[in-house]
């Protein structure tokens, strides 16, 4: 043999590509140097670590994880033909099996990958396909090995490692006593073992354990554990979680229980990873410590959101059992404070308004058919009316549906022309027109309830009789035809005036809330023929104008009232505000208008390089927008002073234009616009108006209308009742102020004597008016008399 022919045997003996990587032989020092001078004489370094890594690779593609992946398919055939039991056995058998191969394998490889490594550094050699800094060529091996498994990975191949980890988690759960099976009285479950469900005599419970630590801690070592068992490891926890937390939480309201849950989850979720992680060879202290308790919160926050998603749905039944329920509800508002599930408990809560109204509603009828008297209605439903009137939303929600055609259950019944009869208005004198259908009350029937039931004959007279008061529901449909204005800036009020003729009947005509609701719809009507009297007269004048205002004019007394929000339109919007203003002052002589800039529609065009945007949004978001025109970059403190917007409110509208990719957050509190392939060379038309605009006249596609869920334009019920009911201070005040002591019964009467017309207060109400006023320290209460304090 030449001298070539002998380096060449040296080389390919050392590193083994050559003939598919035998056992290894250990090297001695002065072999191994007897090697690296070879490598180096014939400069040969290079080649032969990338031929060695190259032959590595491929063995690994072609033998090694085919092989693994094979005992999965085997599993899979025999898990058809087998038990639950046998499939828990062969399930390990295989696993444990397999890992023993491929680990075997690997570390047959790894020497191999070691002298490579060797080689680079004496030699300096360039690797490829090496990813970034890192020169450990193990770490090459192990991240080529877990590629070529996942790319090779067969149907329901992590099958076999659920079933795996199942059996360790319930052979560790029962070991730890953290969690139980159902107490079971049958003796036939007595001679099982609970943790393995084979027979005590032959318990499997030992071979699993061991078997288990040789499988989690291969796949520790080859770094596989996290992709091969990493989601499974989580989601055996997690269910785990919800199970405890539903049965802890199944018809329990009198206790606290989330600092309990803590300590729990907290208890064995440490547990649970000091069982998978503790062998784990390459983390630190640190590292070990940071990732616990990152899985720690993460299974914390799971816990939050069972917790709350358990409670909202029994939240109907807690607020049932309140004050005994108190510690749940006191939980549940920490919970939310923690998840994101307040939306989820708002629309729970109102789903659950429509129960209790379709199960009122179906009483109502069922119990006429049993009994048309109606004296068994009276009796049994007192419990759901007083239940109603203590819900403030509830009014809100029926004046809906009254004049909703989709809510066929009322919307139907307020078609039927009947009167409303109200309780109050009863005379003893029956209806003789039908005297013989005429039926005496049943003897049973107590005299206070006697015939109420046949004097609120109709669904919609026993709901306004709850509260008592008509005009309560009226002032809520008020707020509900003006949110139907001025959402829809459509002047079409057809069908609201249908409705309105319906309330008139039910209602009757004199009463003051309703004829505020014509001069509303009336409002619209005289809105539509002034816009298109000033845009013809503008028209003819040949005025230029940069964008055409169409306005909704409103007779403020007889409106409910807006919500308010400070803001600065642009000058050259308010320039056209006031050639509107001056038009419509030509038309009315001496009437002008006072604009609510923050209220309204606005039809933006946006140019883009490549593309234009149609949009449909508020004023604030318009103004917005129409500063980045000006300047790119705008601090939130700097815009928030010349728009007039509050910080907070102006970053949640910024946050629209975000969405839109219009504007980014160049740094905190600092927003710039998007100038890349999308520069916007903006030309923001305002081609509708800033305050109550029209857009019927100009076409937009179907996702023109990009604006965020509407919110209501006008103050809430409860806001507004404080201001009618902050009228009867004055007169509180004027009491107190002549007669030192007044009590609260002599208060309401005294009201009821002088402004019965104007302002309607209940007992109840009037004591919780004067409670707020006392939590203001503008009264005092002493021995059951209201007094005003003394300077």
């Amino acid at each position: 043999m030449d001298n070539e022919e002998v380096q060449w045997m040296i080389i390919t003996k050392a590193f083994g590509f050559t003939d598919k990587f035998p056992k290894v032989t250990p090297y001695s020092h002065e072999e191994w140097i007897s090697v690296i001078s070879v490598l180096q004489e014939v400069e040969l370094e290079e080649i032969i670590v990338n031929l060695t890594l190259d032959a590595i690779w491929n063995k690994l593609r072609k033998e090694i994880c085919p092989k693994f992946w094979s005992h999965f398919k085997s599993h899979s055939t025999k898990v058809k033909e087998a038990n639950e039991k046998e499939t828990i056995v062969d399930a390990v058998s295989n696993l444990v099996q397999a890992l023993k191969e491929l680990h075997l394998e690997i570390l047959n490889l790894i020497p191999y990958v070691e002298r490579c490594q060797k080689v680079c550094e004496v030699s300096n050699v360039v690797v490829e396909g090496k990813l970034g800094n890192d020169d450990n060529l193990l770490s090459l091996l192990k991240l080529h090995l877990q590629a070529t498994l996942y790319s090779q990975l067969p149907p329901l191949a992590f099958k076999l490692v659920k079933e795996v980890y199942s059996a360790a988690f319930k052979l560790f759960s029962h070991k730890k006593g953290h969690f139980h099976l159902d107490n079971v009285e049958n003796t036939e479950f007595q001679s099982i073992c609970r943790s393995c469900s084979f027979s005590n005599e032959d318990c499997q419970c030992s071979l699993i354990s061991q078997a288990f630590d040789v499988i989690n801690g291969i796949l520790q070592e080859l770094e596989l554990l996290e992709r091969m068992a990493g989601n499974i490891i989580e989601d055996l926890l997690l269910m785990a979680i919800e199970d405890h937390v539903a049965v802890i939480c199944k018809d329990s309201f009198d206790k606290h229980r989330i600092q309990s849950l803590e300590n729990w989850v907290e208890k064995v979720s440490t547990e649970w990873l000091e069982f998978i992680y503790s062998t784990n060879p390459g983390s630190s202290q640190d590292q070990k410590s940071s990732f616990k308790k990152g899985k720690i919160e993460m299974y914390k926050s799971a816990m939050y959101h069972k917790y709350t998603s358990t409670r909202i749905k029994q939240l109907f039944n807690i607020v049932i059992e309140y004050p005994d329920s108190q510690p749940a509800l006191e939980d549940l508002r920490e919970c939310l404070e923690k998840t994101d599930l307040r939306d989820t408990l708002v629309k729970s809560l109102k789903q659950a308004i429509k129960d209790i109204l379709h199960a009122y509603i179906s009483a109502i009828k069922g119990l006429r058919v049993l009994d048309p008297k109606g004296i068994l209605l009276e009796l049994v439903s007192e419990p759901i009316r007083q239940y109603l009137r203590g819900r403030s939303d509830f009014v809100r929600y029926i004046a809906i549906i009254l004049t909703d055609s989709s809510c066929s259950e009322l919307s139907d019944e307020l078609v039927v022309a009947a009167p409303l009869v109200l309780d109050d208005s009863y005379s003893e004198i029956e209806d003789m027109n039908n005297w013989e259908a005429w039926t005496p009350d049943p003897m049973h029937a107590q005299s206070s309830v006697k015939s109420k039931s046949q004097r609120t004959a109709d669904i919609i007279s026993m709901l306004v009789n709850i509260y008592g008061s008509k005009t309560i529901f009226i002032n809520e449909y008020g707020t509900i035809l003006a949110d139907r204005i001025l959402s829809q800036f459509s002047y079409d009020t057809e069908r609201e005036i249908m409705y309105l003729e319906h309330l008139k009947v039910r209602f009757g005509e004199s009463l003051s809330p309703l004829h505020k609701c014509e001069v509303m719809v009336k409002d619209v009507a005289d809105s539509k023929r002034i816009n298109a009297t000033i845009q013809s007269a503008e028209q003819n004048s040949h005025v230029r104008h940069k964008f055409p205002i169409s306005a909704m004019i409103l007779s403020s007394q007889f409106w409910p009232t807006f919500k308010e929000q400070s803001l600065q339109l642009p000058d050259e919007v308010l320039k056209e505000m006031e050639i509107y203003t001056e038009a419509y002052q030509s038309m009315k002589g001496n009437r002008t208008l006072n604009w609510k800039p923050h209220l309204g529609q606005v039809e933006l065009e946006i140019e883009l390089k490549n593309r234009t945007l149609h949009l449909v949004v508020t004023p604030t978001k318009a103004t917005i927008i129409h500063h980045f025109e000006k300047k790119p970059k705008w601090a939130l403190e700097d815009l928030s002073k010349v728009t007039l917007i509050p910080k907070g409110i102006l970053r949640q509208k910024i946050a629209f234009w975000q969405a839109q990719g219009l504007v980014q957050e160049a740094e905190q509190d600092v927003f710039a616009l998007v100038e890349d392939d999308d520069v916007l060379e903006s030309r923001n038309s305002y081609l509708g108006g800033a305050p109550y605009s029209s857009s019927q006249d100009v076409p937009l596609s179907a996702s023109a209308c990009l604006e965020d869920e509407a919110e209501s334009v006008m103050a809430s019920a409860q806001d507004q009742r404080q201001e009618e009911l902050q009228v009867l201070w004055s007169y509180i005040v004027g009491m107190l102020t002549n007669l030192e002591s007044v009590s609260l019964e002599r208060i309401h009467a005294m009201l009821k004597m002088f402004i019965q017309d104007t302002v309607e207060c209940s007992l109840e109400e009037l004591r919780a008016f004067l409670e707020m006023k006392m939590r203001q320290h503008q009264i005092i209460l002493s021995n059951g008399m209201y007094r005003l304090p003394k300077n």
